[in-house]
């Protein structure tokens, strides 16, 4: 037995909740960005993804016109922080709707650093960094998915095994989950993915 939902009868607010708890986990990108004026911007949005391989892309969605949109929009350039366990409290912190002339790194007490080819600071406590340009601004519905091509991404090196792969025990990054309910990496299993030609029967294989 299953309950049916339809989101035209319970209206975009309500349906939102029901999504955002079943489109779990979702990574979250902690995007910084400076506007026009030069006020440091960093938020939270949980709506986040690779988007291209090759050039890499990520994109990210602001549900609605906020202030790393309008920044964006406005100096073409972003920094995606990966937010790692032990700054649940501060990544929760950047979520509060201040006001524009209001920079989040100042009222959480977040360090900020350089960055090294974009004007956004990145999160000087954040194990990686992705240093984005602007590609493309799509509207969807009442959001906007914001593509950015990566141009520097930056690992602190002692997340990193020898062959300079970054490991997910070092990472411990945090993931949304439903209403004020956050999620963390927990146990990881790991499977090898079977060629084709190694399938048995008609598949391919012996």
């Amino acid at each position: 037995m299953r309950t049916d939902f339809d989101p035209a009868e319970m209206g975009g607010r309500s349906f939102y909740r029901l999504l955002t708890s079943v489109v779990v986990p979702r990574p979250i990108a902690w995007v910084s960005s400076v506007s026009a004026a030069g006020v440091e911007n960093l938020a939270p949005h949980s709506f986040f993804t690779i988007a291209s391989v090759n050039p890499p892309v990520v994109s990210f969605t602001s549900v609605g016109e906020k202030d790393s949109l309008r920044n964006i929009r406005e100096t073409g350039e972003f920094v995606i922080s990966l937010t790692p366990e032990d700054m649940f409290e501060a990544v929760n912190a950047t979520g509060t709707g201040f006001a524009a002339e209001v920079s989040e790194f100042d009222a959480a007490g977040i360090a900020a650093e350089p960055s090294a080819t974009v004007r956004p600071p990145r999160v000087a406590g954040s194990p990686v960094a992705l240093e984005c340009r602007l590609r493309e601004i799509h509207p969807v519905g009442d959001c906007f998915v914001v593509y950015g091509e990566i141009l520097r991404a930056a690992v602190r090196s002692d997340t990193l095994d020898a062959d300079s792969h970054p490991r997910i025990e070092a990472l411990r990054p945090l993931s949304r989950l439903g209403l004020n309910e956050w999620g963390t990496v927990g146990g990881v299993r790991e499977i090898t993915r079977i060629p084709a030609d190694e399938w048995p029967g008609h598949y391919g294989g012996n």
